[in-house]
């Protein structure tokens, strides 16, 4: 190999040195502790399970999984029906309810639903959000 000059040797040292960091750097952001976010977008074609002979919201969960808690402002019928309390008219009539007034300021604006009394909404308190609280 030939001899490499005292500029080679600098540029040499000085891309190491950098590659070095970079990977010290990628390394400890990798390892870092960050919280995480699970989000769940696929959702069974209620079409294609009665299409194959199995029942609609076959393979679904019936009721929320064990810390899961729905934005009223962004959940579909599906999920809505999901809560205790709300079958597939009250889910309508959050829906539609929503879709006339705007998005809910709190949860306790559920009651302005029809259908959804005080007694309703402290069953739904623990498991709904407004995005906003």
């Amino acid at each position: 190999m030939a001899e490499m000059s005292k500029y080679g040797k600098t540029v040499l040292a000085l891309t190491a040195g950098f590659a070095l960091f970079c990977g010290g750097w990628f390394s400890s952001r990798i390892s870092e502790a960050r919280p995480y976010q699970v989000t769940a977008r696929q959702k069974p074609a209620l079409e294609e399970a009665a299409q194959e002979g199995g029942e609609p919201g076959e393979g679904c969960p019936d009721s929320l999984l064990p810390g899961e808690v729905i934005d009223v402002n962004r959940a579909d019928s599906y999920d809505l029906q999901r809560l205790p309390g709300i079958g597939e008219k009250r889910a309508q009539d959050i829906i539609a309810y929503r879709e006339e007034h705007g998005p809910f300021e709190t949860v306790d604006g559920l009651t302005e639903v029809s259908g959804i009394g005080p007694g309703i909404l402290e069953g739904l308190r623990d498991y709904v959000t407004t995005g906003s609280e």
